[in-house]
């Protein structure tokens, strides 16, 4: 190996001043995974039930069509993440060629997509029915963080360094209901909401940034090194595609009801997807946790059914939970303005759930460098455009992505009962 790296970083040894703090211990730890991706969550989900009630219906719902086109607009980051864990928990030998090339193409990828946002924001500004273009401009500029917070995540993830992981996921949940309420607070309008995610978006990349500071890597000279830097770069672009198909089908219905739906009608769909995204964040933890393990050698298949089992007993509980206390779940979504979903938040714990599972089944695909997961995931995306299209009300288009939804888990489900009886790693 021509590189080499420095991965002794403070925090990650038991240490007299660290070591004192329980807090700190249990965030070493994978539990601390859980801890703070459940605060990130939660401050993701108060955002949006503080723009709901701040915002109203109408404006709420322009709101969470510009959140839910970050996601898809962001998909690299989550490609570079889940590239970098696979790689570095797969191929430990091959870490500093691999950390080097992700940060490296982690920034490029961020700047090059943000630009693209930007050249972009008119078409956005007329695909969502936005009051001005500022929205549209600030959403391409979030872009930027959100992808660079991927890389370096990533990296965190494939070593299993849980503790400045947890740190940077706790960096993106409290500043964005803090600083986008604040936001909010002061001028309740789309502009305001986004200016706020935007600068809520750049306190995760300081703190990847701080965790990943003292990385000392030599030059990339050998032909082993530079292969690995290709493979790393042609996974990245294979995993962001797979990853771009399940952000399209887990966020496009809102951006479908804009188009098929009054402003009211959409912002009830808006209100009622904070239900489904509580249910699809709530058990992400379990995802991170696990992929490393089903990236490596003898543990991808029991860490997938160790995974199924953990995400549907999860799901069907928030869906009974839902059913019996829609009242209860109406008041975090928004209170009465929303009253008109209120009987509909179950099916929409039903769409979270089923996204939640998919997710996992996206992962570990991913984890196998399976072909066919993301052509299975792009025709469920077709279909939801497609059908979405037709729908005249919120229950019809709720209907239809659960449906789609459904179809499109079961494919994959199948997919990896064939790939455990072929005995393959892999799916040509």
């Amino acid at each position: 190996m021509s590189s080499t790296v420095d991965r002794t970083q403070p925090g990650d040894t038991t240490s007299s001043s660290v070591g004192g703090s329980r807090l700190l211990k249990v965030l070493r730890g994978s539990a601390g995974i859980a801890i703070a991706m459940a605060v990130m969550n939660v401050g993701t989900y108060a955002f949006q039930m503080v723009a709901a009630r701040l915002l109203g219906p109408s404006q709420y719902g322009a709101v969470a069509g510009l959140m839910a086109l970050l996601m898809v607009l962001s998909v690299v980051q989550l490609g570079l993440q889940a590239t970098a864990a696979r790689r570095i928990a797969a191929a430990p030998d091959d870490v500093a060629a691999i950390e080097q090339t992700v940060l490296t193409t982690t920034w490029r990828a961020a700047l090059v997509l943000g630009g693209l946002a930007l050249a972009a924001s008119p078409a956005v500004w007329w695909l969502l029915r936005l009051d001005g273009l500022l929205p549209a401009v600030l959403l391409g500029l979030c872009v930027v963080p959100v992808t660079v917070m991927g890389g370096q995540a990533g990296v965190l993830q494939g070593e299993r360094r849980w503790l400045p992981l947890s740190l940077v996921y706790l960096s993106v949940g409290v500043p964005r209901v803090l600083v986008g309420g604040l936001a909010l607070a002061i001028s309740a309008t789309e502009a305001s909401a986004m200016a706020g995610v935007l600068v809520a978006s750049w306190l995760p990349v300081l703190v990847g940034s701080w965790a990943l500071r003292n990385r000392k890597h030599g030059a990339i000279v050998t032909a082993h090194d530079r292969e690995v830097r290709r493979d790393v770069r042609r996974e990245t672009y294979a995993s962001s595609i797979a990853l771009l198909a399940f952000v399209a089908l887990s966020n496009l219905d809102i951006v479908v009801a804009r188009q098929v739906l009054d402003d009211h009608q959409a912002g009830l769909y808006a209100g009622g997807l904070i239900v489904t995204k509580a249910v699809l964040f709530l058990p992400q933890f379990a995802i991170v946790i696990l992929f490393p393990s089903m990236s490596t050698a003898g543990e991808s298949r029991a860490a997938v059914l160790r995974g199924l089992a953990f995400l549907t007993a999860l799901g069907a509980a928030c869906v009974a939970g839902a059913y019996l206390l829609s009242g209860v779940a109406l008041v975090f979504i928004g209170g009465d303005d929303y009253d008109g979903v209120q009987d509909e938040l179950w099916l929409f714990a039903v769409l979270g759930g089923l996204l939640s599972v998919l997710q996992l089944l996206v992962y570990a695909g991913l984890a196998k460098r399976g072909r066919w997961t993301k052509y299975l995931v792009w025709l469920g995306v077709i279909a939801l455009l497609g059908a979405g299209a037709l729908a005249t009300s919120v229950t019809a288009l709720a209907v239809t992505a659960a449906v789609i939804d459904l179809a499109v888990v079961a494919l994959l489900v199948a997919l990896q009962v064939f790939r455990g009886k072929a005995g393959t790693e892999t799916l040509r």
